[in-house]
């Protein structure tokens, strides 16, 4: 029983809460059941765990641990206030995971991508990432002024499809572009454009890009993307960034489902 903030594992562990500290390390701090065990059904193995008797008390907690222990993986039990001290959430569950930090391969010839242009709020980018995978995206970049996509908010809203869709931070425009296929066309989303998103083939090689709701769409954003907009009735100016780019994803999937029919009848 750990029971020191002292251990250097738990010293490891607060450090995975800075950017700095997860690249680092190469690693990753997950937290809570349903995350430590989404994370362990997409394949990730967890390089130890951490866990607090007197905190995890569900049922589903219990199994979660008694698999990850029959899996041979370290679980290091420790005192409820020592888990406190690097726990992010408001009621702990007591159980926690560090991983290796995500680096799914990325799609040689991806036909769907999103990418995040400076957006900084954690809860809308990694929905964002959420509703890309259930769209059917085949990556997501976080470009230049976006929010670290595996901040520890990033990874709790994206319901850890982290680990099982491909992910890149880029510091520069020109990183974002080297992930692109030259065959892709580039859709930014502005409150102002006078195409709206369905007139868009999206059954094609495309790439949308969702900028932040404050500051607008970088320069680099504008020059590369065909502004394109979802109507709306009222006197709503604009959605927020999350639920845009989830209705434009999906606006995407449904084009490609109905393609996909016709092209089997």
């Amino acid at each position: 029983m750990i029971t020191s903030t002292a251990n250097p594992r738990i010293k490891e562990a607060r450090k995975l809460h800075t950017r700095k500290g997860r690249y680092a390390a190469g690693r990753v701090l997950v937290e809570g059941v349903r995350l430590v065990g989404d994370a362990w059904r997409s394949g990730a193995r967890p390089l130890y765990v951490f866990y607090a008797p007197d905190l995890l008390t569900s049922e589903e907690g219990q199994r979660l641990l008694a698999q990850l222990k029959e899996a041979d993986c370290e679980c290091l039990p420790c005192s409820a206030a020592v888990f406190a001290t690097f726990s992010e959430t408001t009621t702990p569950q007591g159980i926690a995971a560090v991983l290796p930090l995500p680096q799914l391969s990325w799609p040689q010839r991806p036909s769907l991508l999103l990418i995040l242009d400076g957006v900084g709020d954690p809860g809308n980018a990694g929905t964002l990432v959420r509703s890309a995978e259930a769209a059917g995206c085949e990556g997501v970049i976080f470009a230049p002024g976006a929010v670290d996509p595996f901040n520890d908010k990033v990874l709790r809203a994206g319901m850890s499809a982290h680990f099982r869709l491909p992910i890149r931070s880029c510091a520069a425009w020109e990183e974002v572009e080297a992930l692109l296929p030259t065959n892709i066309s580039c859709y930014l989303a502005d409150a102002h454009a006078s195409v709206t998103y369905d007139e868009i083939d999206w059954r094609e090689p495309s790439a949308l890009i969702v900028s932040n709701e404050a500051h607008g769409a970088s320069a680099e954003a504008q020059r590369r993307g065909q502004m394109i907009v979802i109507p709306m009735r009222g006197a709503v100016e604009s959605l927020n960034v999350a639920i845009a780019g989830s209705v434009i994803l999906f606006e995407a999937a449904r084009q490609r489902r109905a393609g996909c029919a016709q092209s089997g009848a």
